[in-house]
């Protein structure tokens, strides 16, 4: 891992993924994207990691791709996104253990589309988002044009995307398409809290929750009842579960695993 452009940190359950490129707003550029899928990697391997939190260094969440290395010869852009930006998403889609991001400034291109790609986003008030593929002729990817269709509809997806607003971090929280915006002071503080609070929660449910959501966006309804019912029944064995049982029961705290 470029423990100059990704830096990785493990405190109280809590992997902390910080893009470090803050000099380029934290653009892409191939030994950043790879470092950022090594550490995702990292994370879902580490049994004492319960949660992510992924940010940015500096003034800036993600500009999106590196331009200059775009246009470099002998780059192609499909494989740019083959190798970098797809299996970034994948892996926050598919990690079993929320993935929370912390969008302290601009999110824009693969940068706004990977912050979507997360479970709960929270951005500081000064922070916005914007598709800016179409101002260099590109159509959005990283997964955006699957995730923002889902949080805001066709049409304000499409607008996003041919006409390019800058979507200001209320704007996002009133469209749905972030969990929270919050004052900018507060991001870190308001983001650490609740991935700690998520890690010393039945991740093992959390897990659960995660793979029917990414399952039920392509069933129907008879389908994703035989889902629910299939991973049900894996919550229902699991440790968490008679842990939660027997705390209620007991009158006290549960003290989860994530088994």
């Amino acid at each position: 891992m470029d423990q100059n452009k990704t830096s990785y940190s493990v405190q109280d359950g809590v992997a902390t993924i910080t893009l470090n490129r803050p000099d380029k707003l934290n653009s892409f550029d191939r030994e950043m994207a790879l470092s950022t899928i090594e550490a995702l990697d990292k994370a879902k391997a580490d049994a004492t990691v319960r949660a992510i939190l992924l940010t940015g260094a500096g003034r800036a969440f993600c500009a999106g791709q590196d331009l200059v290395e775009a246009i470099a010869p002998g780059t192609r852009i499909e494989e740019i996104i083959n190798e970098q930006y797809n299996p970034i998403v994948r892996r926050i889609r598919q990690m079993p253990k929320p993935v929370i991001a912390a969008v302290n400034g601009v999110a824009a291109g693969a940068g706004a589309n990977i912050a979507y790609a997360c479970d709960l986003t929270l951005a500081a008030e000064s922070a916005n988002f914007i598709q800016s593929f179409i101002n260099i002729g590109l159509i959005p990817d990283s997964g955006g044009t699957y995730t923002l269709p889902r949080l805001v509809g066709m049409q304000q997806a499409f607008g996003q995307m041919i006409l390019a607003p800058k979507v200001s971090a209320k704007e996002a929280e009133a469209k749905g398409m972030i969990w929270r915006c919050v004052p900018d002071a507060d991001l870190m503080t308001d983001s650490n809290a609740l991935a700690l609070k998520l890690a010393q929660m039945p991740t093992k449910a959390i897990a659960l929750t995660k793979e029917a959501l990414n399952r039920g966006s392509q069933n129907d309804l008879d389908s994703q009842l035989d889902v629910e019912n299939e991973l049900q029944s894996q919550a229902g064995r699991s440790y968490d579960y008679n842990e939660g049982v027997k705390a209620f029961l007991e009158k006290r705290k549960p003290v989860y695993k994530g088994e």
